[in-house]
């Protein structure tokens, strides 16, 4: 499926990126500045591997915000809060779900069909994926994303979410 995506936006996600990218379908969410600050992938890329993260965070802030909650054991917490928590777990299983139906919508592809990304439904592995599937489709879908994209609000990616 062809997407026509304004070259101004492709030139800023690849200077975000460092580099050219794939299957990229439209912007999901920018940042206060107007700038693409997630991205929505092809679930085949062109040269056709199968690609399971539909939500791709491209925003510098928000990717190293991430990256900093991952390395604080973010992820391990919130792994461990879905085994004791069985509304967590149920919610963030609708979110696994959401996931599956939103990139269905852009092709079934029958290795990654029931394999969303980023450890859901059972565990958390890439707070990335959480923070861009949350920041795409609006709060009250990804409890964990949300709860990520709040602890951002305190890292440099809070400027990029502009008023609260």
């Amino acid at each position: 499926m062809p997407a026509v995506i304004d070259p101004v936006d492709v030139a800023s996600i690849e200077a975000q990126l460092g580099r050219a990218p794939r299957g990229l379908l439209r912007v999901a969410w920018r940042c206060a500045n107007g700038d693409p600050g997630v991205v929505v992938t092809a679930p085949r890329l062109p040269d056709g591997t199968p690609f399971p993260t539909l939500y791709y965070l491209t925003c510098p802030h928000a990717v190293a915000g991430a990256s900093t909650l991952e390395a604080q054991g973010l992820m391990a917490d919130m792994t461990a809060r879905l085994a004791d928590d069985a509304g967590l777990a149920q919610h963030y299983r609708r979110a696994h779900e959401s996931y599956l139906a939103e990139r269905r919508a852009f092709g079934v592809v029958p290795e990654i069909d029931h394999v969303s990304a980023g450890g859901m439904p059972t565990r958390v592995k890439c707070l990335h994926v959480l923070v861009a599937h949350s920041l795409a489709v609006g709060p009250g879908v990804n409890p964990l994303g949300d709860e990520a994209v709040a602890l951002l609000r305190d890292f440099p990616f809070g400027e990029c979410l502009g008023a609260t």
